[in-house]
């Protein structure tokens, strides 16, 4: 199994930044896309940002031009830039990857524990 560790949220005002980090520990799996997502009570988990092992890049409308994903294979690590940051943009924050196992070729899918962002007005 696939462990994601995220680091980096926090509490910030409106137009502030933050980074936060998310790296995989496990050997025998390939790590394919990675992602983060967010959710805020009552409402469902949204995509915000992912990226492929090729580093294609997708974004939520609400987020384009702020926020910015990169990741790096070597230390199976993703992270995401937050800069220009809303009060709409409070809300945990997870860490996603598909991963395939190396032996038997099944792709899963993993989650973190997730991230508190709160920005303030």
């Amino acid at each position: 199994q696939v462990q994601l560790v995220e680091s980096g949220g926090g509490s910030v005002q409106a137009g502030g930044s933050l980074r936060l980090s998310c790296s995989a520990s496990r050997s025998g799996f390939s790590i394919n896309a990675m992602g983060w997502y967010r959710q805020v009570p009552g409402k469902q988990r949204e995509l915000v940002a992912t990226i492929t092992r090729g580093s294609s890049t997708t974004y939520a409308d609400s987020v384009k031009g702020r926020f910015t994903i990169s990741r790096d294979n070597a230390r199976k690590m993703v992270s995401l830039q937050m800069n220009s940051l809303k009060p709409d943009d409070t809300a945990v924050y997870y860490c996603n990857a598909l991963a395939t196992d190396f032996q038997t070729l099944y792709e899963y899918v993993y989650w973190g524990q997730g991230t508190q962002v709160t920005v303030s007005s």
